[in-house]
């Protein structure tokens, strides 16, 4: 039984661990001055991006890409503009995005 508990704690430092971590990511590369976790800012939030790209093929990458071209239309009339710096990250923000 302190096995189990003991892999169980582990594994839950692990995935808070790399919640912060792209939250951190978030903040670095400026996501969070229009997008909030649960809070509408001028960008969608987060959970609404994954709500809406929930069960879809790709999410990841498609959300990935999104993120280093930018996009027109998808959640409203204020466009993304292109987050180029964020490329190395984008894999990784998207990732963390979809499980919101």
């Amino acid at each position: 039984m302190k096995t189990l508990t003991a892999i169980a704690l582990a594994a839950s430092v692990l995935i808070s661990g790399s919640a912060f971590a792209s939250a951190d990511l978030a903040k670095k590369n400026g996501c969070a001055v229009c997008h909030d976790a649960t809070a509408k800012k001028m960008g969608p939030t987060w959970k609404d991006v994954a709500a809406k790209n929930k069960g879809q093929k790709d999410a990841e990458k498609m959300l990935a890409a999104t993120i280093v071209k930018g996009s027109k239309g998808k959640y409203g009339k204020i466009p993304m503009p292109p987050q180029a710096k964020a490329q190395a990250d984008a894999p990784a923000l998207a990732a963390w995005i979809l499980t919101q």
